[in-house]
């Protein structure tokens, strides 16, 4: 979600104003480690808002269905952290 609201340069009021989820809430999401855990509606709003806005989510072993720049993670061969 951070790389996200990265890509669109907004901060988490902003995120929280576009999809109606409130800012401690996208706060816990982001602090989740691995998989973004929250309400599944929360995370469809959150989904919805950032896919209007112009950013694809895209699952692990999934091709992107759109055009356009991005990034994506990936298994880093050299970790950056141990």
């Amino acid at each position: 979600m951070r790389a996200a609201r990265a890509l669109l340069g907004i901060d988490q009021k902003r995120l929280s104003e576009l999809s109606g989820v409130s800012v401690p809430t996208i706060q816990r999401m982001e602090t989740s480690k691995g998989n973004v855990r929250g309400v599944v509606d929360s995370l469809t709003r959150i989904i919805a808002a950032l896919d209007q806005a112009g950013v694809e989510l895209i699952a692990e072993n999934v091709v992107s269905s759109s055009t356009g720049r991005g990034v994506r993670f990936k298994e880093p061969s050299n970790p950056v952290h141990p």
